[in-house]
């Protein structure tokens, strides 16, 4: 299976499971993980969700050969599987770790700001190129990134999307801390394992307490980057942008205004 889905010790644990498509994320994924946790959150045995990938890579991002397949004739995206599970990880009311090894681009990158626990691996490397394909940031990352970074720290990552190490990422204040590759999924496992360990209720209450002053603007960020998004990916610098990666080639984007 492309998702590995497991439940132990209060844990639910979700493994990016495609490495020979370097974890590249289809829509069947992004709704595996929606019902995940979805069943989760209705799950009192669960206390904590751990997010992970391979020591090779976290994840590549949408597999995009997937993503054209499934994507809307319109402007409307709400409907799609990957909106389905950043709505289910934005929501979550108990905790979520993530374990980042290797690769995590786009929304490999983006989830991460709407999880609690974030560490990386010293061979980690975190891209988010939607402007490289003529689209713009996705799921509250324009708001999160720019709260997390500051304004010129996310202007150079968000308008270049060029790929940044760990350790800018936890300078900027985007994982919680750096771990050696093959202590990663250990340490992220102990983590979550002291968070099963306390009260449940006090680790939910905290986390609502921490996140309620930015619920609205995250909701209204999402609304309007979904609006955005929608009407740029049907536009003829996402279309070349798309055609030259399927071509192998470099686009060009001087014959737009």
């Amino acid at each position: 299976m492309d998702i590995l889905s497991t439940k132990q010790d209060g844990i639910l644990t979700l493994e990016f499971n495609r490495p020979e498509r370097k974890n590249a994320i289809t829509a069947a994924m992004y709704q595996a993980m929606a019902d995940a946790i979805i069943d989760a959150e209705a799950d009192v045995a669960v206390r904590a969700i751990l997010i992970t990938g391979k020591p090779e890579i976290f994840t590549a991002g949408n597999d995009l050969e997937d993503f054209m397949k499934n994507a809307p004739t319109s402007g409307d995206l709400e409907d799609r599987a990957v909106y389905k599970f950043m709505l289910a990880l934005s929501g979550a009311t108990k905790p979520v770790v993530a374990a980042v090894s290797g690769a995590a681009v786009g929304i490999g990158t983006t989830l991460l700001m709407h999880c609690d626990l974030v560490y990386a691996a010293d061979n980690a490397r975190f891209s988010m190129p939607f402007a490289q394909l003529g689209l713009c940031p996705e799921f509250g990352s324009s708001l999160l990134f720019t709260q997390i970074a500051g304004y010129p720290r996310a202007a150079e990552k968000l308008m270049l999307g060029e790929a940044f190490l760990a350790a800018e990422a936890l300078e900027m204040g985007l994982v919680s801390k750096v771990v050696p590759a093959d202590e990663l999924l250990a340490f992220a496992q102990g983590q979550a394992a002291k968070l099963v360990a306390l009260p449940a209720s006090s680790i939910r209450t905290t986390k609502q307490l921490m996140k309620a002053s930015r619920n609205n603007a995250i909701a209204d960020t999402i609304a309007a980057e979904n609006k955005h998004f929608g009407a740029m990916l049907l536009s003829p610098e996402a279309r070349e942008a798309f055609t030259a990666f399927f071509e192998k080639r470099k686009p060009d984007f001087t014959k737009f205004a």
